[in-house]
């Protein structure tokens, strides 16, 4: 198959290659450096599968884009985190904001500020292990399923918002799944600037 790029070049690439297999394709730095991609308009995750005529452009920390997949991938490092310290905690939503991110949590106390710092340490932890990270569509009945035996009372709440018959996107690092629509930088060990300022 081809496709195009952004400078107007074609590049030959095998019928199942990834967006991944493109980066690998034009050279190693740029597959080393590459987050997402841009692919006929639309962001996807590097291990979206490219098709013939699709334009694509790659993402990388330069890139525009490249701000808002980086503070949404670590909105769910956060979530994450207060998972493994405090598993108890029922995740709801994590959007991207103006000026970085945020999660909200319901638990049986208010996080403090020690909080914080053991929740950014444990995020700083698992940034290390370099997790795949990877998007599964699902049932949408599996998943609120899934989600209604983890106790996730949001998340089933969110995905029966879903129009039944539409597939369920969701993203898993290591054993950690959560439901969302993407894209997400490839891996873990890809977030190392943060920093959590407050609890709200």
């Amino acid at each position: 198959m081809s496709v195009r790029l952004p400078d107007g070049s074609s590049r030959m690439l095998p019928d199942d290659a990834t967006a991944r297999d493109l980066a690998e394709d034009i050279g190693p730095g740029l597959a080393r450096a590459a987050l997402a991609a841009r692919i006929n308009g639309q962001l996807r995750d590097l291990s979206h599968p490219l098709h013939d005529g699709d334009e694509v452009a790659l993402i990388t920390e330069r890139s525009e884009e490249a701000l808002e997949i980086i503070r949404h991938s670590t909105a769910h490092l956060l979530a994450m985190a207060v998972k493994e310290l405090f598993p108890d905690a029922q995740v709801t939503i994590g959007p991207v904001i103006e000026d970085g991110f945020y999660y909200d949590f319901a638990y049986e106390r208010p996080f403090t500020l020690e909080d914080l710092e053991r929740i950014e340490g444990k995020m700083r932890e698992i940034a290390k292990r370099k997790l795949p990270i990877t998007r599964e569509e699902w049932d949408r009945g599996k998943a609120m399923k899934l989600f209604d035996e983890l106790g996730e009372d949001y998340k089933v709440k969110l995905i029966a918002r879903i129009p039944e018959g539409e597939v369920v996107s969701l993203y898993r690092q290591g054993d950690w799944l959560d439901l969302c629509r993407g894209p997400h930088v490839p891996d873990t060990g890809r977030l190392k600037h943060f920093k959590l300022m407050k609890v709200a």
